[in-house]
C-alpha cells in the first residue's frame, strides 16, 4: 500500500480522500491556490504546496506543478477527486511517465470515454443500448441543424468533452438550435477547451440511473448496484438516492451486466459511473439507454457507500496499489436507502445563480463521522462532506457547492424524514442557498410519491418557487424578539432600556419598519404595565410571549402560533430558522443605506464577478423586457443578463472577455 499520495484537487472532495487515507495510515499532501490558502482541505493534509492563482487554469489546472509538487513531497500516487483534472488523459500518462500512480483508470480508458461520440460508437459495438442521435465528427453547423432535423425535436445538444451538465442545451424546435448551438459550442470551449458536440433525442419522461462499477488490474469487475439522480436543475444533479425506487431486480441485473461490458470493452480500472437515461413508459415498463461513462469517482458516490457499508475511496487506494476488488458480485447487497442533498451557494428563486460571500453562521446537525463498516450494511445516520468552515468564503472561482448531506434509513420513507430533519438543522447565513429549496422537493407529491424524471423540478414550479414558509407576522415577532433580547441582555444596568418597557407614565409604544419579500412593512410593540407586550405587524395584533432556552433557541408566542427559532442578525438582516422553514427580513431603521431601492433606474449590473462572453445588443438599439442583452460567464457557468423593461440602449460599458466585479454597470438603458 502507498505511504503517501498527493491529492489533486480541493474542497469536500480532498477533504473526504483525506478522511480515508489517514485511517488507512496514508500520509496526505494538499495542493492550493491563492483563493485557498487557508482551506479544510489544506489543514486536512499532512502537508501542503501551493499552486498558484486563484482560477483553476492557474492552479487546479497546471498539472505539471502537481507533478513537481508530488515529487518534492516524495508522494507515489495522485489522487484527482473529480472535476479539474479526474477526466485528463495527458495528466494521467503524464503521472505515468513520472513514476507516479494515477488513482484512477489507465489513459486510453479516459481517452476512449472521454469523448461521448466516440464512446457512444465503442457501447454500440459492445451492445450497450444507445438513444438515437448523431454521434460523427463532422461538426459543420449546417449538418447538426439537419441531423437534428432528421432525428425529430426536442433534441439535446451535449458537449462531446463535457460534464456537470456544462455544454448542454434541449432544443424544443428548429428555429432555436442554431443560438442554442453556439451557447453551447462557447460553454464546451470554455469548459473543456474543446466545442465538439453530438446530438440525441430528447427522451420524454426520462429517470436519470447510473450503475457504480469497479474493475482491478486482474480483470475482474462488479457494480455496486445504482443511483437515482433524476432530480436536477440546469441539469446539474440536486438530489441522489440508491437504490432506485421502483428498481425490479431484473432490470438492476440487466443494468449491471450492461455497465459492466462497457467498462470491459474500455479494460476500465478503478471506480467508475456508467450513466443511462431510461424512458418510462405509461404502463410502468422502463427501458435504459447508455448516456456516458465518468471516469472518475462521482460526487454522489456517498450513497453507494451508505447502502452498502463500503468505502469506495479505500477500493480506489487499494485497486490502485495493485491489489483485487475486495468482494465479488455474489458478496454485495443492498441495505437500507440513502439519499444525498448538494447544499450550494445559490439563489433557486433567480434562476439558481450561484452566490459568492462568507459563512457567516454555519451549523451543521449532528453527524455520524464515516467509517468503513462491515457488510452488516450498518451506516452513519447522517453524514455531511463538506470542505468550509464558519468564518470562510464561497470562491466566485470555483463551483458553488458548499456541502453534501447523506442519510440512511431502514426505508425511502425513514430516509425522507431523516433528510429533512438534518435540512432543518443546517442554518447558513452570509450567502444564499438551496437548503429551503430542497426541502421543498422532498415534500412534493412527486418525490415524496417517488414520481421521479428529469422534469420534476419543472413539474412543481408552482410549489417549489417563491415560497414563504413562516409569513410575516411570525417573521416579524422573532425579529423582534431578538432585538429585545439582545437589548436586555446588553443593558440590563440601564432601566430605560428593559424588556418589560418600565417608564414614570403611560404606555410605551416602539415603532417598526421593515422590508420583508421585497415590500415595506410597518410593526408596533406595546409595553404593557404588568410587564407584558402587545405587538400589531400590519393587521395582524396580540400578545407576543418570548423566551430564551439554555441551548439559544427563542420561543416566540405570537398570532396564535408557538414556534422554537434560531435567530441570527447579519448586518441589517435578521434570519429566522423554525423546525418547519426559514426566512429572512429587513430592518429599514437600521439600514445605513437607507434610499429607493429603485433608484438605478435603467443601470444593468452584473449579479456576480465573472467574464463579459458577448453582448446581444449595441448602443441605439431599442429593447424589450425580458430580451436578452449580454452573456457572463461565473462559477463555470454561462448567465444571460435580460432588459429589465423597455428602452433604448444608450451605451455598452464593457468589452466581451473583460472581467467585470459583482455590481459593476454592463450598460444603460434609456426608458
Amino acid at each position: 500500500m502507498f505511504k503517501k499520495i498527493l491529492i489533486a484537487n480541493r474542497g469536500e472532495i480532498a477533504c473526504r480522500v483525506a478522511a480515508t487515507a489517514r485511517r488507512m495510515a496514508i500520509r496526505t499532501v494538499a495542493v492550493y491556490s491563492d483563493a485557498d490558502a487557508h482551506a479544510n482541505h489544506v489543514r486536512a493534509c499532512d502537508e501542503s504546496i501551493h499552486l498558484g492563482g486563484s482560477a483553476p487554469k492557474d492552479s487546479y489546472l497546471r498539472w505539471e506543478k502537481i507533478l513537481e509538487a508530488a515529487k518534492a513531497t516524495g508522494a507515489q500516487a495522485v489522487h484527482p477527486g473529480y472535476g479539474f483534472l479526474s477526466e485528463n488523459e495527458e495528466f494521467a500518462q503524464a503521472c505515468a511517465d513520472a513514476g507516479l500512480v494515477f488513482i484512477g483508470p489507465p489513459p486510453s480508458a479516459i481517452k476512449a470515454m472521454g469523448l461521448k461520440a466516440e464512446s457512444k460508437q465503442l457501447m454500440e459495438k459492445a451492445d450497450v443500448p444507445l438513444v438515437p442521435g448523431y454521434h460523427g465528427s463532422d461538426q459543420n453547423p449546417d449538418l447538426l441543424q439537419r441531423e437534428a432535423d432528421r432525428i425529430g425535436y426536442p433534441v439535446l445538444i451535449k458537449a462531446s468533452a463535457g460534464g456537470g451538465g456544462k455544454g448542454m442545451r434541449v432544443v424544443e424546435k428548429a428555429v432555436d438550435f442554431a443560438p442554442a448551438l453556439a451557447s453551447c459550442q462557447r460553454e464546451a470551449i470554455n469548459s473543456f477547451g474543446d466545442d465538439a458536440v453530438l446530438i440525441e433525442k430528447y427522451v420524454q419522461r426520462p429517470r436519470h440511473i447510473e450503475i457504480q462499477v469497479f474493475g482491478d488490474t486482474q480483470g475482474n469487475y462488479v457494480y455496486l448496484f445504482e443511483r437515482d439522480c433524476s432530480v436536477q436543475r440546469r441539469h446539474q444533479k440536486v438530489l441522489e438516492e440508491a437504490p432506485a425506487p421502483g428498481m425490479t431486480e431484473t432490470m438492476r441485473k440487466q443494468m449491471g451486466e450492461a455497465a459492466v461490458a462497457a467498462a470491459r470493452a474500455v479494460k476500465y480500472v478503478g471506480a467508475g459511473t456508467v450513466e443511462f437515461i431510461v424512458e418510462q413508459r405509461a404502463d410502468g415498463s422502463m427501458d435504459f439507454f447508455f448516456m456516458e461513462m465518468n471516469t472518475r469517482l462521482q460526487v454522489e458516490h456517498p450513497v453507494t457507500e451508505a447502502i452498502t457499508g463500503l468505502d469506495l475511496v479505500e477500493w480506489q487506494l487499494r485497486v490502485a496499489a495493485g491489489e483485487a476488488l475486495p468482494l465479488a458480485q455474489d458478496q454485495l447487497q443492498i441495505h437500507g436507502h440513502a439519499i444525498e442533498a448538494r447544499i450550494c451557494a445559490e439563489n433557486p428563486d433567480n434562476n439558481f445563480l450561484p452566490a459568492t460571500g462568507t459563512l457567516h453562521v454555519y451549523r451543521k446537525p449532528a453527524a455520524t463521522a464515516f467509517q468503513r463498516t462491515t457488510m452488516s450494511g450498518t451506516s452513519a445516520a447522517v453524514r455531511i462532506d463538506d470542505g468550509v468552515r464558519e468564518g470562510g468564503a464561497i470562491s466566485p472561482f470555483y463551483d458553488s457547492m458548499i456541502a453534501k448531506l447523506i442519510v440512511h434509513g431502514a426505508t425511502r420513507d425513514e430516509a425522507l424524514a431523516r433528510l429533512d430533519a438534518a435540512l432543518a438543522q443546517t442554518h447558513i447565513v452570509g450567502v444564499a442557498t438551496n437548503v429551503q429549496f430542497l426541502r421543498g422537493i422532498l415534500r412534493t407529491d412527486s418525490f415524496a410519491h417517488a414520481k421521479l424524471d428529469t422534469a420534476l423540478i419543472e413539474r412543481e414550479r408552482a410549489v417549489l418557487f417563491d415560497q414563504e414558509p413562516l409569513g410575516l407576522p411570525m417573521a416579524a415577532a422573532a425579529s423582534i424578539a431578538h432585538t429585545l433580547l439582545e437589548e436586555a441582555a446588553s443593558a440590563s444596568a440601564d432601566p430605560f432600556s428593559r424588556r418589560d418597557g418600565w417608564q414614570s407614565h403611560g404606555i410605551a409604544m416602539r415603532p417598526f419598519a421593515f422590508e420583508f419579500r421585497g415590500e415595506p412593512q410597518s410593526a408596533e410593540l406595546s409595553y404593557l404595565h404588568d410587564g407584558g407586550l402587545l405587538l400589531r405587524v400590519g393587521e395582524v395584533s396580540g400578545p407576543l410571549v418570548i423566551g430564551r432556552f439554555p441551548t439559544g433557541e427563542l420561543e416566540v408566542q405570537f398570532n396564535g402560533q408557538r414556534h422554537t427559532l434560531d435567530v441570527y442578525e447579519d448586518q441589517d438582516t435578521a434570519y429566522v430558522f423554525a423546525a418547519h422553514g426559514a426566512t429572512r427580513i429587513v430592518a429599514i431603521d437600521r439600514l445605513a443605506h437607507a434610499g429607493d431601492v429603485h433608484a438605478e433606474g435603467g443601470r444593468l449590473t452584473a449579479p456576480m464577478p465573472g467574464k463579459v462572453v458577448s453582448f446581444a445588443v449595441k448602443a441605439g438599439d431599442k429593447v424589450s423586457r425580458g430580451q436578452p442583452l449580454a452573456v457572463m460567464e461565473a462559477m463555470k457557468m454561462e448567465h444571460t443578463i435580460a432588459a429589465p423593461a423597455d428602452g433604448t440602449v444608450e451605451e455598452l460599458l464593457y468589452m466581451p472577455g473583460d472581467q467585470v466585479t459583482e455590481g459593476a454597470e454592463l450598460l444603460r438603458i434609456a426608458g
